[in-house]
């Protein structure tokens, strides 16, 4: 091929590229790109993300524009001949000066949007968020704008989500996938809410990217940062650390609310647990039949046992079958309770996240479905 000819197919490629490539890019953009936040800490962010962005395109389109530019026009085949020179101070001078602008432009933008994230101070509500295997833990610990003090519950991914996911289901996916949880965060709009976040067994990390919020939880340590929404709506996140097996299977819901709806949710939820602990105190006490503990049984072990010793009870890999074990037939059912509350090797403890009524039932259920057949029946008062 003559230089000529090359020198063409060259410049056709470049015309190519530079036609076609920010429409390619463009297609895309909205699922490639940094995602856009809610929260005016978060579009600080994402503004700084747009400078960097677009000074690295400049700078990438003049550093390879001269590239191709000098490969084209100065190649040995059209008898350019190499300048030689060294030490030349104004170019030395020119390559210092025009990246050390360039990383002060970045730097003071930077260095004022790091410490106004990491400012916690001042903040209208505090949440702590505890990461389990493989589900999050709240707790409300301080509120000035409502009454959330003292709230409690675990989120754990949707019974929809939950159901659809299981190999060989053939259900139709639900809407938000994996994205849904059975409780939501709830949060009122325009105000500052501080998140702690820790973990009860590994390292998990509390993530909603449209709130602008991502931060390891770490067993034995507390980390904190805040987001504050302007603008009401449903967020959702996910675990961001390889946390274990059901990783993909621990997102996050938080819903921003008026302040009055926030309120009423306060008020809601907290008359709704008190209900809650009247019900488990008066069942802890009660007596239940076979099929009512197995009904629950089945429920709280769908929920929470299901994801590792599988609907079968067969288990699979590091997690042991629960269907003709020794632990679920033969062996003591206060040992059978014991690990169920307290946790054995990779199992979490359950004592903190399930009622007697829910230890009694599913204990009742391992010990009597998948042919178990021992006819034990647990109830609630021998749970301690």
């Amino acid at each position: 091929m003559s230089a000529s000819k090359l020198t063409k197919k060259l410049g056709g490629l470049l015309l190519t590229a530079l036609l076609l490539g920010p429409a390619m890019a463009f297609a895309e953009y909205s699922t490639l790109n940094m995602t856009e936040s809610v929260s005016k800490i978060g579009q600080d962010m994402y503004d700084l993300h747009m400078l960097v962005l677009w000074i690295c395109v400049v700078a990438g389109i003049l550093v390879f524009g001269v590239i191709i530019w000098s490969i084209i026009f100065h190649r040995k085949s059209k008898g350019a001949k190499p300048a030689h020179f060294h030490e030349n101070t104004t170019v030395e001078v020119v390559w210092t000066s025009i990246p050390l602008i360039i990383l002060v432009a970045i730097a003071v933008p930077s260095t004022k949007t790091l410490l106004e994230y990491e400012d916690t101070t001042n903040s209208d509500i505090t949440i702590k968020a505890t990461g389990w295997q493989w589900k999050w833990e709240y707790d409300y610990i301080d509120d000035k704008v409502g009454d959330s003090k003292g709230i409690h519950f675990f989120s754990s991914l949707s019974k929809e989500s939950n159901d659809a996911r299981q190999l060989g289901a053939n259900k139709p996916l639900p809407e938000h996938y994996l994205l849904d949880v059975d409780e939501r965060i709830v949060v009122p709009v325009g105000k500052k809410v501080r998140v702690l976040t820790t973990a009860a067994d590994v390292i998990h990390a509390w993530w909603v990217p449209e709130l602008a919020i991502k931060r390891d939880a770490i067993p034995g340590f507390i980390n904190e940062s805040w987001f504050k929404a302007e603008k009401e709506g449903v967020y959702r996140g996910q675990c961001a650390e390889l946390c274990g097996k059901d990783h993909g299977f621990m997102p996050i819901v938080v819903e921003v609310k008026s302040v009055e709806g926030y309120k009423k949710w306060a008020a809601a939820t907290k008359a709704k647990a008190d209900k809650a602990k009247a019900a488990a105190a008066a069942a802890s006490g009660k007596t239940y039949s076979m099929d009512e503990l197995m009904a629950r049984g089945k429920d709280v072990y769908d929920k929470n046992c299901l994801a590792c010793h599988g609907a079968t009870g067969a288990g699979g890999g590091p997690f042991p079958a629960l269907k003709g074990s020794a632990v679920a037939t033969t062996g003591p059912v206060s040992t059978h309770i014991d690990i169920i509350t307290k946790g054995k090797g990779i199992m979490p403890p359950f004592g903190a996240q399930l009622s007697a009524l829910d230890v009694a039932a599913v204990t009742t259920y391992e010990r009597n479905a998948w042919g178990n057949n021992t006819g034990d029946v647990v109830q609630p008062s021998q749970v301690k």
